[in-house]
């Protein structure tokens, strides 16, 4: 049924995926699919990498680890942001399409006051995107 997983990364905060990458190898291994993680950062240093090139050799590490610790075929796709506090989704939709990603799994925080104003990330995604999101809360 699936055979591209787009899971979407945030390596500063690795500890906060664990549903959604349980989520993304169980499918995986049920559809005999392929995962792309997908990681946006900025051109500009942060508390995660100095350049982009780290990011992506960071993101590239993770994606192989997944892939060895669970059994599935692993890829990264490191996407720039400009400000990636207001522009993840756009670049995450943008990388929904270039993945050629036919499910998206992706991590969200528990739903709040604020959603009312501002739409979590996973809930802009399942709006806009043209395949499945499966949203893991928690």
């Amino acid at each position: 049924m699936f055979k591209k997983i787009m899971t979407p990364v945030d390596l500063a905060h690795q500890g906060d995926l664990q549903k959604a990458l349980a989520v993304t190898a169980d499918l995986a291994k049920h559809y005999g699919a392929s995962v792309v993680f997908v990681g946006a950062t900025s051109s500009t240093p942060s508390s995660t990498a100095h350049t982009p090139e780290e990011y992506r050799d960071k993101l590239e590490a993770f994606a192989r680890d997944q892939g060895a610790a669970h059994g599935f075929e692993a890829s990264a796709d490191m996407v720039i942001a400009h400000d990636p506090t207001t522009d993840v989704d756009d670049v995450l939709l943008k990388a929904v399409r270039d993945t050629g990603a036919d499910i998206v799994v992706m991590q969200s925080h528990m739903p709040n006051i604020l959603d009312y104003v501002w739409p979590s990330n996973g809930g802009k995604i399942a709006e806009h995107a043209k395949v499945s999101v499966f949203v893991v809360r928690g």
